[in-house]
């Protein structure tokens, strides 16, 4: 499938990757695939939005040029140059090297350097205007959404928004429409997305959609980069991403851990009986961090409005896993969630003070010192880390 009518004379014309299982390298997990998304506008002119990623380029480019004598597109438009969406261009520009492309000036210095090429950029900022004929394009910049080049295009006449990397989600579909799809699966890859990907640039997010929401435009349809097209009532998922970017939180604590020799497993897991004993209402989620997808755990970590996190002390530090995932958190510039530590130890015990104040440079807010056990908890550190747990849930 290489060809998707979108409306109009609006199609899709990217491709889905069924076997993509980590993006970004190794850093995202793509469990149930993705897609990269291309649009081809055949107005009075004929514009292309992105191409696809590099390995997929002789694909795109031959199935382009199926559809269309490649010669006849007008513009080009890169709505972000990071190589999952630019990656086909070289292959393109080869057979129409002096075809325009509409980008932000922020995109040009990053498509150079991608691709060391002095193609015929065309610098557009927000609220500059493409005519197509009787339609146009409009363009708005969006910053750091979620990198510097990044910007949304907007159809005029089919009201239709394409919104980069915004609302979008890794989720291969024959579909391709947000009516036609799984909507437990669809909102759990979006939820993922945004948690791994968007949640360091919140306050973006929420004043980007502001500002294109002033501008009182129609969205009939909005086009992303990757995952379904949303058509069924599309502002649905605007304003989860309103919500989403309001220091997002639900009824839940998430408990992360890594252990040595079960130790610190145990005390994970009556910290969490502790807390499910004095508030049943919570929901109350344990991952071993070694054991578990840590995309998956920061999703839960976004969610959740405190979080518990362990490690015994090894070599007077933390386990390898444990400080992986504490990096990345650190990254993602959480707030308004609480935390607090524990671990078991032997003899010298520092973990406890690492994960603290880790945690507190991340900016949670940590409510105390932690729990340290001496080696594995016997029956009266079994009481404790359940008292624990209680104290915690009502902090």
């Amino acid at each position: 499938m290489n060809h998707i009518n979108v409306k109009n004379n609006v199609s899709w014309v990217g491709k889905i990757d069924w076997e993509l299982k980590k993006f970004h390298g190794n850093e995202y997990s793509t469990h149930r695939g993705s897609t990269y998304n291309s649009y081809l506008i055949k107005e009075e002119k004929v514009a292309l939005i992105d191409t696809v990623w590099a390995p997929f380029s002789k694909e795109f480019v031959e199935n382009l040029a199926a559809r269309i004598d490649l010669s006849k597109i007008d513009y080009i438009i890169a709505n972000h140059a990071e190589s999952d969406h630019s990656g086909a261009l070289p292959e393109l520009m080869r057979h129409i090297p002096d075809t325009p492309i509409y980008c932000t000036k922020q995109g040009v210095k990053s498509l150079k350097g991608h691709y060391h090429q002095d193609w015929n950029f065309h610098v557009v900022k927000t609220g500059d205007r493409l005519s197509l004929g009787e339609k146009e394009l409009i363009f708005i910049e969006a910053p750091m959404l979620h990198w510097p080049d990044s910007m949304f295009c907007y159809l005029t006449g089919d009201n239709i928004l394409f919104s980069n990397d915004a609302f979008g989600q890794h989720y291969a579909s024959e579909f391709m429409f947000n009516d036609l799809v799984d909507q437990s699966e669809l909102m759990a890859e979006c939820i993922k997305y945004y948690a791994n990907i968007l949640t360091p640039f919140s306050k973006m997010v929420a004043k980007k959609i502001k500002e294109v929401l002033s501008f009182g435009l129609p969205v009939d349809m909005i086009c992303t980069s990757h995952g379904i097209i949303w058509r069924d009532n599309p502002t649905r998922i605007v304003e989860q991403y309103l919500k989403w970017a309001d220091d997002y939180q639900e009824n839940q604590i998430t408990i992360l851990y890594d252990t040595m020799w079960n130790g610190t497993r145990v005390m994970a897991e009556n910290i969490a009986k502790g807390i499910a004993a004095a508030d049943n209402a919570v929901n109350v989620k344990l991952f071993n961090i070694a054991k578990r997808d840590k995309n998956d755990i920061i999703t839960e970590v976004f969610k959740s409005k405190a979080i518990v996190v362990g490690s015994p002390t090894i070599n007077r530090g933390i386990l390898t896993a444990v400080a992986g995932i504490l990096e990345e958190i650190k990254g993602l510039k959480f707030s308004g969630k609480k935390a607090v530590a524990f671990g078991c130890y032997g003899w010298s015990g520092e973990s406890v003070k690492i994960i603290t104040e880790t945690l507190q440079e991340s900016g949670f807010e940590v409510v105390d010192e932690g729990l340290k056990v001496l080696w594995n908890p016997d029956e009266e550190n079994i009481k404790k880390c359940i008292k624990y747990g209680e104290k915690f849930s009502t902090a």
